[in-house]
């Protein structure tokens, strides 16, 4: 009988695949974009805008998968060199370093959304808001800060649940 699931890793289960539909999204806004320009010889409206604001809600997504996952670049030459209970602390450091970068992120974006929405940014072709897009980027920054939370937690107290390659080699 398997375990029942805790809110906190169904939470993280919707963040990866939100963070993959967005990969879709970008990936399917390109692909139409270039069959409508090769054999119609026209685009979608506002289509560069539309790539450029989902490329960075892809971003801000992508910080928040690869965050807990540990799946981001990282320079493990120390690390791989110390004991075990040393690797941990080196990761609960980073961990705590990314966490407070990505707070910090997290609320000057908070900002720019703001300021899209007061000043009534557009888009060129079909006068769009831009804010709603800022705002989606903004939310996977914020499920970001959520995720290296839970992260920071497990580090600390629960290492077991974390689903780390670190974790998983033999010293």
């Amino acid at each position: 009988m398997t375990k029942p699931r805790s809110f906190a890793d169904r939470f993280i289960d919707t963040i990866e695949w939100l963070a993959a539909m967005f990969v879709g999204i970008v990936a399917l806004n390109i692909f139409v974009n270039v069959v409508l320009r090769k054999f119609f010889s026209t685009s979608i409206p506002d289509s560069y805008d539309f790539g450029r604001m989902l490329l960075g809600i892809l971003i801000f997504w992508g910080i928040a998968a690869t965050s807990y996952r540990g799946g981001h670049i990282t320079v493990d030459l120390v690390w791989a060199a110390v004991s075990r209970r040393k690797k941990r602390l080196i990761d609960v450091f980073a961990t705590l370093v990314l966490l407070f970068v990505v707070t910090v992120q997290t609320v000057m974006l908070v900002d720019k959304v703001r300021l899209t929405w007061q000043d009534h940014v557009l888009t060129y072709d079909l006068n769009i808001p831009t804010w709603p897009f800022y705002a989606v980027a903004w939310a996977g920054d914020v499920c970001a800060v959520a995720l290296i939370a839970i992260r920071t937690w497990r580090l600390v107290f629960q290492p077991e649940a974390l689903h780390d390659q670190h974790f998983d080699q033999v010293e």
